[in-house]
């Protein structure tokens, strides 16, 4: 079939874009082409809201057929963290068959060249933004995301991001030229003269093992990352959290046949419950490159075992805030309740550690405790969620069992300064909705150090008393390189702390926000501008997105001739 979209039309229409990209990654400038607020959609071929929610309604109890080679059956399963069933099912893939019909695409794809793959990844974007309010309601009832967060989160956000690594990824391929006259004089002879050819090479099938809680937001990266440098993609969704990325699949599958390219370079494997495909896809010879995220566990498991990938991991660590002093009391404890309570702590980037000097600290409204700083966020907390349906906004519904029964166990590891409670959803009554709990600990007593040494994921927090911000500083560095840290935050009126902070981040590298008390949280990151994750620490072995993250998905081969 003739292709529908030519690479000089999606240049045409995509090249603008892809250049603002480009600038955006040189200058960290704020940029994003993915409107954040709801009303921008509805316009120019986009879903509004209500055509949003309608589509997704219009999946329940339907199958999901991409037309897959090797299809050998049917998978459903998830049930919303919002108590409805979508009744969705997915096809079931014979990999032996699939992988072979990946792998016989990628010809043509390498041969078209970075700047063609990179219009493709982006048409592939444009058309998942017209329809970012179905998304939403997909990530929204598979993560249990509230509304908002899963538009934004799961819909532009995660589009920046997507589109980030597109452009990291056209900026190494292009680094290198695509040929070289190369010259070498030899005196009275004649001078030996050869042309170079340099051609990208995908490393072959990736594999995106998608997470619960971010399917899109942390997927896409992965999975642009990949694809814009030649590789085919096989993309092995959570079983919790399948339908967004389904529909992902779906529409790469669409443009890639309408730019005449072969459908099956992107392709899911959805897995039948308790199936675990992920370790016999991981170590499949056919695999060559793997982005995952998830627990610590599994992830290190990967790093051991998929030999022959190269593995992209982003796992546990516990975050840590140092709270020194703050010209801004006020302040700082909304930032800090808000940080904590976002998507009911259920981030890899939420606060865990709150270290409090035992002595208290200083403020702009005089001394405080540690005994009244710990009371005073309780209260901050308590205020933002006193309105149950605001709470609902923010929180969100805890994704699983495990997190709900970390919630309940963290109230007996100590004394507690604010104490989750229950909250009901109007709209959803079998959403399981909690507040955060807020726990005390004794920093010197070795009983507590089990606790704030280990990541307990959802909505705990730790107020850990410290002897001093030298002592503070000390255990973030012990913790972040025994543990890992996506994030860390600190809070100091003291030019001295606060360098001392940034060195302990500078050498276990972690990503460092100071004296946050406005509306930007130590917990959220820009695409375009901010780092996600460092790569130096225990808790990832990358980041979102710098050019590390895609330089190793492609090799240079160079084929020479004599001129």
């Amino acid at each position: 079939m003739a292709a529908e979209l030519t690479a000089h039309e999606l240049i045409a229409r995509h090249r603008p874009t892809l250049d603002q990209a480009l600038e955006a990654i040189r200058t960290r400038a704020y940029w994003s082409p993915h409107p954040e607020h709801p009303k921008a959609y509805g316009e120019n071929g986009s879903l509004d809201m209500a055509a949003g929610k309608a589509a997704f309604d219009a999946l329940h109890g339907t199958r999901i057929d991409l037309g897959q080679p090797g299809t050998d059956g049917w998978v459903e399963g998830e049930t919303s963290p919002y108590g409805i069933e979508t009744g969705v099912s997915y096809p079931h893939a014979d990999l032996d068959e699939l992988l072979p019909a990946m792998k016989a695409g990628m010809r043509a794809w390498r041969d078209a060249g970075a700047e063609t793959r990179a219009v493709v990844c982006l048409e592939i974007l444009k058309r998942i933004s017209d329809r970012t309010m179905e998304f939403a309601q997909a990530v929204m009832h598979t993560s249990g995301q509230a509304f908002m967060m899963a538009f934004q989160a799961g819909g532009p956000h995660a589009q920046d991001r997507g589109m980030e690594a597109v452009a990291y990824a056209y900026v190494e391929q292009i680094r290198t030229p695509d040929t070289a006259e190369w010259t070498k004089p030899q005196g009275k002879r004649d001078p030996l003269a050869l042309t170079k050819q340099f051609v990208p090479v995908p490393r072959g099938v990736a594999l995106v093992i998608g997470c619960n809680t971010f399917p899109t937001w942390n997927g896409y990266p992965g999975l642009f990352a990949s694809l814009a440098t030649g590789n085919a993609v096989l993309v092995k969704p959570h079983p919790r959290a399948v339908l967004p990325l389904a529909l992902t699949v779906q529409v790469a599958r669409q443009v890639l046949t309408e730019a005449g390219f072969d459908a099956n370079l992107v392709a899911l494997a959805a897995e039948r419950p308790g199936e675990g495909i992920a370790k016999t896809l991981a170590t499949r010879p056919e695999i060559r490159v793997i982005d995952y995220t998830g627990s610590t566990e599994f992830g290190d498991w990967l790093e051991s075992n998929a030999r022959q990938a190269q593995v992209y991991t982003e796992k546990a660590g516990v975050n840590t805030v140092i709270v020194e002093s703050t010209g801004d009391y006020k302040g700082m404890l909304a930032n800090l309740a808000f940080s904590l309570s976002l998507y009911s702590g259920q981030m890899c980037t939420t606060p865990q550690n709150l270290l409090i000097p035992r002595d208290g600290i200083t403020t702009d409204q005089g001394p405080k405790s540690f005994d009244e700083v710990a009371a005073d966020l309780a209260k901050a907390v308590d205020g933002l969620l006193g309105d149950d349906a605001r709470a609902n906004a923010l929180l969100g519904a805890i994704v699983n069992p495990d997190v709900k029964a970390r919630l309940e166990a963290a109230a007996g590891l100590g004394e507690v300064a604010l104490a989750s409670r229950e909250i009901t959803h109007p709209e959803f009554p079998g959403a399981v909705v909690r507040t955060p709990v807020i726990v005390k600990l004794d920093g010197a007593k070795p009983d507590a150090e089990a606790a704030y040494m280990s990541e307990c994921f959802g909505p705990v927090s730790f107020a850990v008393a410290v002897d001093s911000a030298g002592d503070a500083a000390e255990l973030l560095r012990r913790t972040i390189r025994e543990k890992g840290a996506m994030t860390v935050g600190a809070y100091t009126t003291s030019p001295e702390v606060e360098e001392t902070v940034r060195e302990v981040c500078l050498e276990e590298a972690a990503q460092l926000s100071l004296n946050l008390t406005g509306g930007v949280y130590v917990n959220q990151t820009a695409a375009f501008s901010d780092f996600h994750g460092s790569g130096g620490n225990p808790a990832a072995n990358s980041a979102l997105c710098d050019g590390a993250f895609v330089a190793n998905r492609f090799r240079v081969v160079e084929v020479r001739r004599e001129a």
